[in-house]
Parts: structure tokens; sequence; C-alpha cells
């Protein structure tokens, strides 16, 4: 494998002249992947997120996974991006050493690191901007709406061999985002309160330019087209300020999927991804036999994204598949995908990792974990302690 996804991918030059957008769809392998995951840094006393991430990468300087280790807006959050992997399997081996790297220099710096959608009680009115010109840049833009970001996501990337089809498999996950968000979901608490939302970090992101369910684009001149408009008029550097739950990532050649909370356990984290995987594979045979790729109208799969946002795998949300009349879980949404996505995933070698899907049905979201805990003792800072222990637990056994 030739290239890595990068560990960061804001602030990159733009790479169309007029409506044509240059791309590497099809330059790769088909359905490789790319995972990023942001992590809070903790005080390893009260908890707290601590502005710490020059101390991280002033430890890390040198080691052999420097590159892969990043800042982001907030100095308190880090953020780690795995090579290109071609099987889930991989993901998992890179993740859990992606995350055993900072858990390690994080402890030795008496730091603590946890993953989660928000920080249960951190206040972003205490947390530092990283001295980077992007960073800055995006605060003189976007001033409050950018401070107020103290959040955490988890964005997977899947290699495609052609945009046309990229763009087309977009379409076709905007019915996906709802059952994806609410696998994922794990921010219920935010500045201290709880919200009675599964996602809160999905309402605070809410408030960003160019976010949300993307249009459907009837193909890939549409799409290029709309982004040279913007591009054009100054409303964007490129097309990495379009900050869609599903977006195309021409440059990588690969569809990015960033609807998703980050998420605490890491095996939660490869069972999502799997899912994904599966999900492109299917769209894009369905692409290549000729066979129409489902798609609706974003006012309803935005819908159901708040529904999913608001109730997490209990969310009561519209079959859009079948057009039953009647709501029904996003649980037997999932299930029923799941029946669907089974060849796939074995196709793909990921069949074992895709089946943590049922064990987040079976134990619940991060969301229903972290209201669990702090019912038993009304206790906000031993929510976080469980995030942090739980975070570094999947970063334990890692094979060699």
């Amino acid at each position: 494998m030739k290239q890595a996804y990068p560990p960061s991918i804001t602030g990159v030059e733009g790479l169309h002249a007029g409506s044509v957008l240059e791309h590497k769809f099809g330059s790769g392998e088909p359905y490789t992947l790319g995972v990023e995951e942001e992590y809070m840094l903790l005080d390893g006393e009260t908890f707290d997120l601590v502005q710490h991430i020059d101390t991280v990468l002033e430890a890390l300087s040198g080691h052999e996974h420097e590159s892969r280790i990043n800042a982001e807006l907030m100095q308190s959050t880090v953020e780690i991006a795995t090579p290109v992997c071609r099987t889930v399997g991989d993901v998992a081996e890179a993740l859990k050493i992606l995350r055993r790297t900072v858990c390690e220099v994080a402890h030795d710096k008496g730091l603590r690191v946890g993953s989660a959608g928000t920080h249960p009680f951190s206040l972003f009115e205490r947390q530092r901007i990283t001295a980077r010109d992007r960073y800055r840049n995006l605060v003189d833009q976007l001033q409050y709406i950018a401070r107020r970001e103290l959040i955490f996501g988890m964005h997977v990337h899947v290699a495609v061999d052609g945009p046309e089809k990229a763009v087309q498999i977009v379409n076709g996950l905007l019915n996906d985002i709802a059952s994806l968000l609410a696998l994922s979901a794990s921010s219920p608490f935010w500045r201290g309160e709880p919200t009675g939302l599964a996602s809160s970090r999905q309402m605070v992101f809410a408030a960003f330019p160019r976010s949300g369910p993307p249009p459907r684009f009837a193909d890939y001149a549409d799409y290029a087209e709309v982004v040279g408009h913007l591009e054009r008029t100054g409303c964007i550097a490129d097309y990495t300020h379009i900050w869609w739950d599903v977006r195309l990532h021409p440059r990588l050649g690969t569809v990015e999927i960033r609807i998703c909370d980050a998420v605490t356990r890491v095996e939660d984290a490869v069972a999502i991804t799997a899912y994904c995987q599966a999900l492109v594979k299917l769209y894009s045979e369905r692409f290549d036999e000729g066979l129409e790729i489902p798609s609706y109208h974003r006012i309803l799969t935005t819908e159901n994204k708040w529904l999913a946002a608001r109730y997490g795998l209990e969310a009561p949300v519209m079959d859009l598949a079948t057009g039953r009349r009647n709501r029904v879980p996003v649980a037997e949404l999932i299930r029923r995908n799941l029946r669907d996505l089974a060849a796939h995933a074995q196709d793909l070698g990921g069949e074992r990792e895709l089946e943590g899907i049922n064990d987040i049905l079976a134990r619940g979201n991060g969301a229903h974990r972290q209201r669990r805990v702090f019912n038993a003792n009304r206790d906000i800072v031993e929510v976080v302690r469980e995030i942090a222990d739980a975070t570094e637990a999947g970063a334990a056994a890692v094979t060699t």
C-alpha cells in the first residue's frame, strides 16, 4: 500500500480547475480502510480536560508512530489515524497499538486518555485553541461556533474504485446515518448536565456550516460543480471544509463516514468499521450490477438522524426502505441490515468483527453505559473515570 491516510485532513490545497475535481478513486485497491479517532486528554486525578497536547507530541518526537498522532482544534484533544488497512482485523490491531501508544505517553506525564463524543463536565470556555494557523483561521471565520466545538468523533474511510460509484454510495449511505449514530452515540452529558440525548455531540456540531447529511448529487460532475462554486467564490478553501456526515474525499479516493461519535471501547470502533466497510461493498456491487441504490429525501433522513441522536438504540425511526406507516426501533433495522451484510463481511474477511454489532445491541452503546454509571451515584466524575478505564483497557492486548 503506497499511500497512508494522513493524520489530519484539513487545509489541503484545492485540486480542481473549473468544475473538474481531480480524484484518486480507483487508483488503489477497493474497500481498504482508514480510521481516525479523537481522544480526550484528562487530568489523572480530577479527570477534567487538560491543555497538554504539546506535551504529548513532544514526548512522541522520534517515535515510530509519531506521524499517526496529532493535534486537533483544542489543546485538550489528540487525534490518531491508522495507516491504510486491507481488513477490519488490521484496523483492530492498528487502533489498539495507537491507543496503547497514546495511553502510555499520557500515563508517563500523569495524564489519562478517554474516548467519547463529549467530555461529560468540562467547559469549552476553559479550552485553549491549538497554536496552528489552520485552527486560528477556523476560529477567525466561525467565532463562537468553533470555540464551542468541544466534541470528539470517529471517521471511517473506505476506498471506492470510481467517482460515479462513490457518489451513488454516498447517496445510499444517507439512509444508514441514523443506524451508525445510534450504534456509536456516546455523549449524553454536556457541561455537567444530563441532556436527555444519546448524542449531544450532534447538536453541538449542527451549528457548523456545511454540516449534517449531504444533498443527493446526480453524479460526480454535479458534486464537482457545487464544490467548485464554493471554492471560486471564496466560501471555502477546499472541499475538506465541507463537514457532512458522509462525504467524498477525492484526494484519497475514499468515501468518508463522519457521523459517528468517538466510541469508548475499541471493539465497538472495530465493529462499526466492519459495518461501514460491508455497507460500502453492498452499494458498490449494486452499482456494478446496474441496480438502483435506494436514496431518500434529506428531510426524511435528517428526521431519522435526529431520532437516533435523541433516543440512541431505542430510536423509533421511519423504515424508509419498506415504506411502512408505523415507525420501528432502529435496532430492528440494524439487525435486518446485518443479515444483508453478512456475506459481504465474509468476503472482506470481517465477519467476526461485524458480529460485534450484535454485542453493542445486546449491552447498549456508550451513552447507555455512561447513564448507568451516573445513575448509580449521581457522580459525573465517576462517569469520566469509567470512560478512561474502558478506553485504556482496549489498548492493553495487542497481537505481536
